[in-house]
Order: structure tokens, then C-alpha cells, then sequence
């Protein structure tokens, strides 16, 4: 690996997994409380320590031209680090991933003074969910590989992120991201749940990923409804924990909250957070410091 951190490497955890938590779930409190996203900053930044969070995966709507003074002011002062940024975009064609490059490079280089190590990215459907030739996906593999390297080359590792998007016939787009791309400038930020809402197994995939595995997104549905918050459902996640003793991969655990309109909320979020936060270390038998 030769020319390449490996996530091993840099986000090792000798003694015990890291965790952090996904920001998403900002996005939707915002909406549920019919606001903007800028108006709640100042509330919602604060939750993450007041669940006992010390880490944040920023999406990168809170990194807008907009927005991004503001967030980069309210990560500092509450104490916070984001090692690791979402920043999405196509890039199944050169005229796309051009401009996605350009946007999740300007993102990567705001982000280091919060402790941004990699670049969390999902190349985003076509329109209407269209099927990617397989034309498509070598230039969106081709694509990932010159994002890799030029993250690499400002010292940010690149993590592939999936939905569901990919899970479509037998995980073929999941697959060629994993085999199309270089394991020295490309590795994988697995949505367990997306696996299972995609109708894969999701410790199948994992162990597919083996060592290319960075990150983990942490969340779990009944009947594959979203829940509340992070706990017992659809996903044994006693075995996910087993798997990555056995294996000796120490991977960023991201607990990423959603609901979606049937999800029964009874908690404040902040509560929800904390909850997801102690079950998580519970199961992946962590220390108290995150």
C-alpha cells in the first residue's frame, strides 16, 4: 500500500473501536420542525456532546458557502472533531465527476482544521435510478480512483459510501466500486442498514470488503422501519461486532440516525443520541471514551 495511509493504520484502534455520529439526522430535525438548516445550528451542533459524542461525520450541507463559517464555529466551540466529511455527487460520467471532484476537494481542504481525515462519498444515482451501463461504471471507478489520489496527495483518505441504489441486482454497482477501484486511494464506508433495505446480507458484504473496510454506518429498522434509535432489530449487530474482532479490523463506527414518517419518535433527539451512543458501545464492546 505503498504511496497510501492505511485506514488500518490511521484510524487504528488498538484497544477499542472509535465512534462517531452521522449529522444527517440534523437534516431531518430541521425539516420536522418545518426550519432551515441554519436556523438550528446552534441548536443541534450541542447535542453531540450532550449525548457523549466527541466526533462528527459533517454532511456536507452544513459545509455550504452559506453555512460553513457558522459550523466550522459551533464544531470548535463544543469541543467537537470531525475526522471524517460527507460529500457526495455523480460521477458515472467525466462532465460529472469533474465537477463533483472539484466540489468534495474544496470540501476536504475547509474541513482539516476539524480534524477531517477522509472524504465520505456516495456517487449518486441517475435520474429516476436508472440503470449504469457498465460503461458508466468504469468511468465512475476510473473517477473514484483520481478523487482517491488527490485526496491522498492533501493527506484525506477517500471512503465509498452506498444506499440501497447499489444493492440492485446482486450489489452489482457496490461490486464494481470495491473491484473497479485501487485499494491504495479507495476504500469502503459500509451502510450496513442500506445493505439490508437493499435486500443483501450485510456481513456478507463486509466480509467481501475484508481489510478495504474504514468505516461503518450504524443504524437498524424493524421490518426494515427505521428505529428511534440505535438498538435491537433486523441487523444482529452482536455478530457484525464478532466479525470485525475476529478479523482484526477496528473500522470508525458512525452512528447514523433517520427516521422516516411511520418511525414512532418519543424521545427528544438528544436522548435518542445517547441511547444509540450506549448501545453501540455496548455492542461493540467499547470503553466509555468515544
Amino acid at each position: 500500500m505503498a504511496g497510501a495511509a492505511s485506514p488500518l493504520l490511521c484510524f487504528s484502534a488498538a484497544r477499542a473501536p472509535r465512534f462517531s455520529m452521522e449529522t444527517y439526522i440534523w437534516i431531518q430535525y430541521a425539516e420536522r420542525n418545518h426550519k432551515t438548516l441554519g436556523e438550528c445550528l446552534d441548536e443541534v451542533i450541542p447535542m453531540a456532546p450532550a449525548a457523549g459524542f466527541k466526533k462528527v461525520e459533517l454532511n456536507d450541507s452544513f459545509l455550504t458557502p452559506q453555512l460553513r463559517d457558522r459550523t466550522h464555529s459551533l464544531v470548535v466551540s463544543n469541543g467537537l472533531r470531525a475526522p471524517s466529511v460527507y460529500a457526495g455527487g455523480a460521477m458515472h460520467t467525466r462532465e460529472l465527476a469533474e465537477q463533483t471532484i472539484r466540489n468534495v476537494i474544496e470540501i476536504a481542504e475547509f474541513s482539516k482544521p476539524l480534524g477531517c481525515r477522509a472524504i465520505v462519498t456516495d456517487p449518486i444515482p441517475k435520474p429516476q435510478r436508472a440503470r449504469k451501463s457498465d460503461a458508466e461504471l468504469a468511468v465512475q471507478a476510473e473517477s473514484l480512483n483520481r478523487l482517491g489520489r488527490e485526496l491522498s496527495r492533501r493527506g484525506v483518505q477517500l471512503w465509498v459510501h452506498n444506499h440501497d441504489a447499489e444493492m440492485v441486482e446482486n450489489a452489482r454497482e457496490w461490486r464494481r466500486n470495491l473491484t473497479g477501484t485501487d485499494p491504495k486511494y479507495v476504500w469502503m464506508c459500509i451502510d450496513l442498514d442500506w445493505v439490508h433495505q437493499g435486500g443483501q446480507n450485510p456481513l456478507g458484504l463486509l466480509r467481501e470488503a475484508g481489510k478495504r473496510v474504514a468505516a461503518l454506518h450504524l443504524r437498524n429498522s424493524k421490518d426494515r422501519l427505521w428505529l428511534e434509535s440505535f438498538s435491537d432489530g433486523d441487523i444482529d449487530y452482536r455478530k457484525i461486532a464478532a466479525y470485525l474482532k475476529s478479523a482484526k479490523l477496528s473500522p470508525l463506527l458512525v452512528v447514523e440516525l433517520a427516521y422516516r414518517k411511520e418511525t414512532t419518535v418519543t424521545r427528544p433527539l438528544v436522548e435518542d443520541l445517547r441511547l444509540s451512543r450506549l448501545y453501540a458501545q455496548k455492542i461493540f464492546s467499547a470503553e466509555a471514551r468515544v
